[in-house]
Parts: structure tokens; sequence; C-alpha cells
């Protein structure tokens, strides 16, 4: 496959017009590698990475968190449909044997239909029971590596995120053990700045939804905030979905920590994708008002905008699109290591690509 005239995005994070030669569905060097010669034109249209969701709930009526394979199919099948080639499914804070039993369904073979996954972020339930958020508080626990290695072993060691609060007990020294072998974010936490840079120099890289469950940057106890802010090598994962951040902080979080470690999420619950209603969320009931998804207690509860229109938010908000796009696409691929095969367009990638117009509507997914 050949796409001609495209505006591609680069790995420099510029667009340049070129052509992209596609062989066996990887990215290739030149035409004369290519044997499928179908041409694609994509004049005058933007030719992106697939973009890759590492914090993604569910959609269209399904959830991770129901423990059936054909679920994460549906799911999957809808992100492909909006340019989302890649995601990490995740769990809530639920039992230790049902999240064994949800872990195990992200081992299933996907149709080629759907987007792939990428990985598993566990979100809980080594949180604080002060910034639980939609989670349910009476599952949480301190950190345990046997308890993640079950649920690894379950999911085949697909966990690349975990989610959690590095104050409560056995935090610190749970992320000093397991940093080498997953990604630890901080998140659901109370963390204040000082014990929040322990948790980095001890192998912390991420923060799960920046200034949701956590302390706000305040003066004198920046909390998260700032520490992540000093520390140049953290990714932040950012809900530009317009309700569970004002516009103005979307914008100042990329001007704050530059747009090589901002990781847009969608937290998509299984109403993205739906109408007004009731649905459910790690067995919890969540209304839908408008597009705001809420626990009824009023606590937000995920999101009901998936990462394709949380991309044009951001544009929207007057986040750079060059920008934008890195993150969605290569930042979220670098964050969970796998930028070595997907995240941008360069020979020998997987071919997981999104062609849209000017107006940054969706064209074509491959």
């Amino acid at each position: 496959m050949i796409i001609k005239n495209g505006l591609v995005f680069n790995e420099d994070g510029f667009f340049e017009k070129k052509d992209v030669y596609i062989n066996d569905g990887i990215i290739v060097s030149s035409v004369d590698e290519v044997t499928d010669k179908t041409i694609i034109d994509a004049n005058d249209k933007y030719v992106i990475p697939g973009l890759i969701d590492t914090h993604i709930h569910g959609s269209v009526g399904y959830d991770f968190c129901t423990k059936d394979s054909n679920n994460l199919v549906s799911i999957a099948k809808y992100l492909k449909t909006q340019g989302i080639t890649a995601f990490c499914p995740t769990s809530m804070t639920l039992d230790k044997d049902y999240l064994i039993d949800i872990f195990e369904t992200a081992k299933s073979d996907l149709p080629k239909e759907c987007a792939s996954i990428v990985g598993v972020h566990m979100e809980g339930p080594f949180i604080s029971s002060s910034k639980k958020g939609a989670q349910d508080e009476k599952f949480i626990v301190n950190p345990s590596i046997e308890f993640f290695r079950d649920l690894n072993e379950a999911c085949g060691n697909m966990i690349k995120i975990i989610t959690m609060a590095p104050e409560v007990d056995g935090g610190l020294d749970f992320i000093k053990e397991m940093s080498k072998d997953v990604s630890i974010s901080i998140g659901h936490t109370m963390a204040d700045y000082n014990t929040s840079i322990k948790a980095f120099e001890n192998g912390a890289n991420r923060v799960t939804h920046l200034f949701n469950a956590m302390p706000g940057f305040n003066h004198r106890n920046p909390s998260v905030v700032g520490a992540s802010l000093d520390k140049e090598d953290v990714f932040v994962e950012v809900i530009s979905d317009g309700i569970h951040l004002h516009e103005s902080v979307i914008r100042a979080v990329f001007k704050m920590y530059g747009d090589d470690r901002v990781v847009l999420v969608s937290d998509s619950i299984m109403a993205t994708g739906m109408g007004q209603g009731v649905y459910e969320l790690g067995g919890q009931k969540v209304n839908i008002d408008g597009d705001k998804a809420m626990l009824f207690d009023g606590t937000i509860a995920g999101s009901k905008t998936n990462l394709f229109d949380c991309l044009k938010k951001a544009v929207s908000f007057g986040v750079k699109l060059e920008s934008a796009i890195k993150s969605v696409t290569q930042n979220p691929a670098k964050s969970i290591g796998v930028y070595d095969t997907m995240g941008s367009i360069s020979p020998n990638k997987l071919a997981n690509l999104v062609i849209m117009d000017k107006n940054l509507n969706l064209d074509i997914v491959i």
C-alpha cells in the first residue's frame, strides 16, 4: 500500500508532504519494498500515527471489568473506528479474585478489525481512601507484590501501568522493588511534594489524570503536581474532555511540562459512544448528564469522550496541533515502552495510521 501526497507527521514533531510505504502491515523505506501497490491519495490531508489510549475502562455499553472477553472485542472494534489503534484496558479497585478473572480476558486474541491491546493499566487497589474518586473504598488494600504478580500472571504478564498512592503503608517499598518491571503512575493519592519526589526517585515515572484525585498545586504544598514538574523524566496523564480540567489548565499543562511529557487519555467508560442514561463503572452506577459522567453522590466517574475527541478538544482549547498529536501517539508509546513498534510513522514500525482532513475529521484508519 502507498499513501501518497499526505501531510505526514514525522518523529521530529512536524508535518512533511511525502508518501508513506507499507508492506504486509509494516512501514517500509521505499516503494521498491512494497508488494501491494494499492494507492491511497491523501492530498491536503494529515497522516498521523494511530492513537494510543493508555487509560480506558470501556465504551459503547461495555466495560473491561465485566470479565467477558466478548466485551473487550466490542470495545476494541469501536476504538479502531475512532482512530485509536492500540489501548490499555484499565481496571478498577475491586476484589482480588474478581480482578484475576478480569485480567485473564486481556489475553484474548482480537480480530483484525479491532484496536490492539498493548498492555493492561491496573488502576488501584493500592490507593488512598481519601482520594478514591469513583473507586470503591471497601476494596482498597495496601500495596502487595504478591497481589500484583498474581494479577500479572493472570493476564500473561501484560500489566504496563499501576496507578497507586506512594504514601500508603508499603508504597515506597513497592515502587522501589517493582518499578523495573512496570510503569508506576502516582494517582488517587494524598502525597505531598516530598513523598512524591521520593516516589519518583524510587522509580515512579508517571502521574495518573493530573490534578484529579490528588491535592492541588498549592504555593506551600505543590504536591504531586510540583514534584512531577521538577522531575523531567516523568509523564503526566491529562483528560482533555473539558470536564475533568478547565481548558486554561490544559493549556497550562502543555506550557509547564512541554509537549514531550504530556499523555492525553480518555478515562472513558462504557457510556462513551452511547446516549444519556445510567451505566456502570467497576460495579458502581454512573449517571450521564450531558457529557458529564457522575456517581449518584456527585463524584465525577470517568469520561464519555473517546481519545480522538479528546485530541480535537485539546486543539480547540488552544493546544498546538503538533503538540496534541504527540500526546496521543509518541508520548503514550514511550511512556509504556512500546515506541520501538508504534507511536510514529517510521520504517519497521507497525503501519497503524490515521488519515484526517484539515478540520480534524476522521477519514481513514489503517
